[in-house]
Order: structure tokens, then C-alpha cells, then sequence
């Protein structure tokens, strides 16, 4: 697809126009046919036609935050083809087996003989394939499903934290010092789930370090959060993807998937996202971010609280 007709459909996408954006893909079906990834293997040979009967092969061809998001079209797809292979990335592949349809599992490492597909379409063509629009995205959650992690029982409200994401988009991350008391709000029990040398940044005994380089046990941990709070990032997918609260913090030129405008996601029900209205300026996000956050755990603490005191004369022994 050419630079014009990319920034054309994803003008459609945000407008959530997707049949206009449909119309685009059309167009770069037709354009595309010798096109080799620089994987040296062409990503798609779907020309559009029916998958019905089919013998297919998923290939997950861009980000961990793509995969995760678009992986939940493939019970769709199972319905209807004679078979699914899924090609992932590999730090993801054991998350994937908690996902219904997928018939063989693999990484994009190995090679998949030619004879046991009849074609191959990218992940993130399906939407394409099943000419989605905003009534039609598959939105019922958990499409991940995992056991969490447990932890050891506190009345405080479990809350997850990435502030810092890759480096092909910086304006979507921000210093950890703008999180600075977050860890103080009373009832909140910090988890810190950011990686990579951003985590070198982080203040010491600020909040608890929950994270983990293996995704897998990264997820287990954030299965059992009571609330994610992410900039645009692949955590952000993930904890949408398992039905994990999310609140996501987005610059003020965000990503096409997210829309225009949206305070919810229709990709995925339990998200809320916080924007910025004027460009590089974090201060009144995270300022909405800590209200909200304050005012949620305040709420739960005047729920929580009289079944607490009802639970304590229900164990004190009776007066004689």
C-alpha cells in the first residue's frame, strides 16, 4: 500500500469509516501481487477471495500490540475454514494457545510446509476479510483467558503501571515522574509492570516491582490486577484481550485504532482512554488519571468497608 493510501485508510479508521477503509484495502489487493515482505517471504497471498473449505495460514506479520488485538478474529475464521495455522511471534506463542480456533500453533521462525495450506493471509487482513464495521468488531472478552496469578490477600486496590513504551512512536511515553505519588494514594497497592531500561528510572521503593521479561507470567500477574494503567503499548492489548480494567494514556496524535474523540474503546469493553488535548502536554492526563483513581478507590473503600464490619460481628462470639 502506498504512503497516499495509507494515511487515506487510516483516516477512514479513525472516522470509523470502515467501509471506506475497505474500499482502500481493495485497492492495495490489487496492487500487491509481487510484493515480498522484508521477512524475504511474501506476508499474504490472499487476493480477497472466500476462505471458506480452506486450509489456512495466519501470519502474525507486525507487533506483539497487533497480534494481541487482532488475534480474536481467528474462532471467526475457524468457523468457516477447513483449517487454522497461526505463525507468531515467539515471546507470545504461549499466550496463543489460550486463544479457541487455532488448529497448529508455530513462531515465525519455522517454516510451514507448502503443502499444508491452500493460502495465507496476515492477521491484520481479517478485519479486512470480514469487512468489519463499528456494529460488527468482535468485542466479547476475554478472548485471552489464563489462570492469574495469585496474590496474597489485602483490601488494597491491585493496580498495574507502564509508563514507557518502543522507540518507533516517543510521544506516546512519559516519565515515570509524573507517577510520582500514585503509590501513596491510600487503598492503592502499586505494581509496577514496565520493563526494559526504563525500569532503571523508576525511583527507588516506588511501588512494587510485578513485571516480568517472560509475557506469559507478565500476563498471569496482570490477570490479577484490579486495574491496568498503560500508555499506548502492547500491555495495553493484553490487559483488554483478558478483560483486565484498563485506563490508556494517549498523546494527542494517537494511533488510528483508537479513533477520534473516544473516552471507550469498541475494541475492547473494560478500556477507557484518557487523551491529551494539547501535544507533549501530560500534566492534565495523568492529573484526570489520579482523580479518577482516587475517586474509584474511595468508592470501593465505602462498599468494602460496611461488608468488612458486618463480617467482624458475624465472627465475634454472642453475648450470654
Amino acid at each position: 500500500m502506498s504512503e497516499a493510501l495509507a494515511t487515506a485508510w487510516r483516516e477512514c479508521v479513525r472516522r470509523a469509516d470502515f467501509e471506506a477503509a475497505w474500499q482502500i484495502s481493495d485497492q492495495a489487493l490489487l496492487a500487491r501481487s509481487n510484493f515480498v515482505g522484508a521477512n524475504g517471504f511474501r506476508n499474504s497471498n490472499w487476493g480477497g477471495e472466500p476462505l471458506d473449505g480452506k486450509r489456512v495460514l495466519v501470519r502474525c506479520c507486525y507487533g506483539l500490540g497487533d497480534t494481541l488485538q487482532f488475534i480474536r478474529y481467528v474462532p471467526l475464521l475457524r468457523r468457516i475454514a477447513r483449517s487454522v495455522l497461526v505463525q507468531a511471534q515467539a515471546p507470545i506463542v504461549k499466550l496463543l494457545e489460550h486463544v479457541d480456533g487455532i488448529d497448529c500453533l508455530t513462531t515465525r521462525e519455522k517454516t510451514v510446509a507448502h503443502e499444508k495450506y491452500d493460502v495465507v493471509i496476515d492477521l491484520t487482513e481479517l478485519p479486512h476479510f470480514f469487512r468489519t464495521n463499528l456494529a460488527t468488531i468482535p468485542a466479547e472478552i476475554p478472548y485471552i483467558d489464563i489462570t492469574p496469578r495469585k496474590f496474597s490477600s489485602t483490601p488494597n486496590f491491585r493496580v498495574g503501571l507502564v509508563w514507557c513504551g518502543s522507540d518507533w512512536d516517543p510521544r506516546r511515553s512519559l516519565p515515570v515522574q509524573y507517577f510520582a505519588d500514585f503509590d501513596q494514594i491510600r487503598g492503592v497497592a502499586l505494581h509496577i509492570l514496565q520493563r526494559g531500561s526504563e525500569l532503571l528510572r523508576r525511583p527507588s521503593n516506588f511501588g512494587i516491582d510485578s513485571g516480568n521479561d517472560d509475557v506469559y507470567e507478565a500476563a498471569r500477574t496482570m490477570a490479577g490486577l484490579d486495574l491496568m494503567i498503560t500508555i499506548d503499548s502492547m500491555p495495553a492489548h493484553l490487559a483488554g484481550a483478558m478483560a483486565v480494567p484498563t485506563w490508556v494514556l494517549l498523546h494527542s496524535d494517537c494511533d488510528w485504532r483508537w479513533m477520534l474523540k473516544r473516552t471507550d474503546s469498541p475494541w475492547y469493553p473494560s478500556m477507557r482512554l484518557f487523551r491529551q488535548t494539547t501535544a507533549g502536554d501530560w500534566g492534565p492526563v495523568v492529573a484526570r488519571v489520579r482523580h479518577e483513581l482516587t475517586r474509584q478507590v474511595k468508592s470501593r473503600r465505602s462498599i468494602s468497608e460496611p461488608i468488612r464490619r458486618a463480617r467482624e460481628l458475624c465472627r465475634r462470639p454472642p453475648n450470654h
